[in-house]
């Protein structure tokens, strides 16, 4: 399906971030990680001048980076208007205002925009979308998917989260998910839903506890492995 750009929000998270939502450890970020759903994030860009090895996977990639900054800006008043109208709903321990937040996402954005061009054409950015990716089994160590599955819940049903996870489990080796709260903040319904033919296809699904907290009570992460 073609991705409209008027309909995006364009709003990305650091390396940092990345590592800190993941539990990432040094050992982990060696291998090879496929990253879907990144947006203009800047974990690739940051992660590959730190020598690791990352492939972001996004449907907003058929659009240049001139033309996803530009809706960036187009929205990023709006949303940081929303941030400060329901200010406890978040935890202002990472970003500490909404002011220091908009200043991470210029930041993030800008090393996104930067690195976007030379890394489309060095295949560390590719267009694509779950629940269907075109690489081959277990091409993968480790497949992260941020503030996509299970956040959007009341917009893609359990089929959708089941048949995603499935997919990104066929690439890679281990997968990990977050967050696990829906944008109202309430559990995701799909998430018991998911884990439990998960196990019964043997694969070892964990809700992990991690360090950030940015969502009011969102510091969970699902890790999904197969069972040895």
């Amino acid at each position: 399906m073609a991705v409209k750009l008027d309909t995006v929000v364009p709003f990305g998270r650091s390396f940092d971030e990345y590592v800190k939502m993941f539990n990432l450890t040094q050992i982990e970020l060696q291998q090879p990680i496929l990253s879907v759903a990144d947006g203009p994030a800047s974990f690739n860009a940051e992660g590959t001048r730190l020598g690791y090895h990352i492939k972001s996977v996004d449907p907003l990639y058929c659009f240049n980076a001139i033309q996803i900054k530009q809706r960036f800006d187009a929205v990023v008043d709006d949303i940081i208007g929303q941030v400060e109208n329901s200010l406890d709903d978040w935890v202002w321990s990472y970003h500490r205002s909404p002011n220091e937040l908009r200043k991470n996402r210029e930041a993030a954005i800008k090393l996104f925009c930067d690195d976007f061009e030379q890394g489309k054409t060095a295949g560390r950015y590719e267009v694509g979308e779950l629940p269907q990716l075109n690489y081959p089994e277990a091409a993968y160590s480790l497949g992260l998917c941020s503030h996509f599955l299970f956040l959007y819940s009341e917009q893609f049903d359990q089929t959708f989260h089941l048949d995603s996870i499935c997919e990104l489990l066929r690439v890679c080796r281990e997968v990990r998910v977050f967050p696990l709260l829906n944008l109202a903040l309430n559990p995701s319904p799909h998430l018991d839903l998911v884990i439990t033919p998960l196990t019964s296809m043997g694969y070892q699904c964990d809700v992990q506890s991690v360090v950030y907290e940015f969502q009011r009570h969102s510091n969970k992460m699902l890790k999904i492995t197969k069972e040895p």
